[in-house]
């Protein structure tokens, strides 16, 4: 959630891969006192800059898990949407219209996008956000955090989700140039010659062009290239785990995957880039790069970075809340584990408890295997995007601006 062509920009650059663990999360802290958080949304922390974000990945969680929510939840995510189909991080007043000064992000958009699509019955919505995301595609074929932003890995990745969400072929979806995300993907992406940083995606170049790896950007670009969304089936074992040449997607997904297993096998965690947490695991995107390797590689060398994330990410998912359950949820169903036993902790439970009452669970664990339903630029952005990332204790995320739109 960073943007080029600025110290504070290069500054979350260089932190994103890890701010989710060590940075105030969403839940750890009381709201603003001009802050008041609705009854219809997940988690007690100040929304401003996460309440779209984890509402949705919430609902997503609780799809994948059979667990029906709050009709109050829905609503309230559906409320929070422009009439030109976007959705900025968290609008305090949703009955009032969007204008020029409303945020949207592409994050926000497509993360509401696979919600609303996978609870169902609200396919007006679901259609209004992609349409704003096709209009907002670059030339290159991706998209940036902010209308006129450059496009950055996590961005256009969690726009493929909601593309797949709402039954569009990514490969469809072109730009002015005639590019895709996998067009955008690939040149962000570093060749198996550079070593333990082969395969990696970087977030964005740097001012001269540069790619530097960076785990967050590949975990999500996994998911990007193997087009799905924030809950990945689990894959198949490849026939060779090592970094291969190429940069159609399969190539894309296999590479970033290789990338993220070393960076997994030597302590079995991520570790956190953020200042002064030397050596400090980064539970938010350990999870993701669980769930992206298990997605593109199947479980092989996933089955002990799950063990140590049982172990150790529990007191991070009650601190964070439910943006940090929903992860966990996903990366365990990614890797063929029960959510409502994740080291004695039932995932499903404890993310429900986070918001309203849903309108029905399954009372029996649900099998990880099943198939699944398909269901159907002001100055002020590097500081949104900052404290976003902040906000969101979690992996997946954030030049030239052009004026926002409504």
């Amino acid at each position: 959630m960073n943007m080029r062509r600025s110290t504070a920009l290069v500054a979350a650059t260089i932190a994103i891969g890890a701010l989710g663990a060590h940075a105030a999360a969403a839940d750890s802290a009381s709201p603003s006192p001009k802050v008041t958080v609705p009854s219809g949304l997940y988690g007690k922390g100040d929304p401003t800059y996460d309440g779209v974000w984890r509402q949705s990945l919430a609902l997503v969680a609780q799809h994948e898990v059979g667990v029906k929510p709050a009709a109050k939840a829905v609503d309230w995510l559906a409320g929070q949407q422009c009439e030109n189909g976007g959705f900025a991080a968290y609008r305090a007043e949703p009955g009032k219209p969007c204008d020029t000064k409303t945020k949207i992000d592409s994050n926000a958009t497509a993360a509401a996008v696979q919600a609303l699509a996978a609870v169902g019955g609200r396919d007006g919505e679901v259609a209004k956000g992609v349409d704003r995301l096709k209009k907002s595609q670059n030339a290159d074929g991706g998209w940036g955090y902010g209308l006129g932003m450059d496009s950055d890995a996590n961005s256009t990745s969690v726009v493929v989700g909601a593309l797949v969400a709402a039954g569009e072929k990514p490969s469809e979806v072109k730009s002015s140039k005639g590019r895709t995300a996998t067009d955008a993907l690939a040149s962000l992406a570093l060749p198996c010659s550079k070593g333990e940083d082969g395969g990696a995606l970087a977030y964005q170049p740097d001012k001269k062009g540069g790619l530097a790896a960076n785990a967050d950007a590949t975990a999500a670009g996994v998911l990007g290239a193997l087009g799905t969304g924030f809950a990945p089936d689990k894959g198949s074992a490849p026939d060779s785990y090592t970094c291969e040449d190429g940069k159609d997607a399969k190539a894309l997904a296999h590479n970033g995957a290789v990338y993220l297993q070393n960076q997994l096998q030597p302590r079995l965690y991520l570790k956190s880039q953020l200042a002064g947490a030397k050596d400090q695991p980064d539970y938010g995107n350990t999870a993701d790069a669980i769930t992206a390797v298990a997605a593109a590689e199947g479980t092989k060398y996933t089955k002990d970075p799950y063990t140590w994330l049982e172990k150790n990410a529990q007191d991070w998912a009650a601190q964070t809340g439910p943006a940090a359950y929903a992860e966990l949820i996903f990366a365990a169903r990614a890797t063929g584990n029960d959510p409502r036993d994740f080291g004695g902790t039932d995932l499903v439970s404890a993310l429900n408890k986070t918001g309203p009452e849903p309108a029905s669970t399954k009372s029996s664990a649900s099998d990880p295997d099943e198939k699944k339903d398909d269901g159907g630029s002001g100055a002020n952005w590097w500081i949104i995007s900052v404290m976003f990332i902040a906000a969101v204790g979690a992996g997946f995320l954030l030049s030239g601006r052009k004026k926002q739109q409504p």
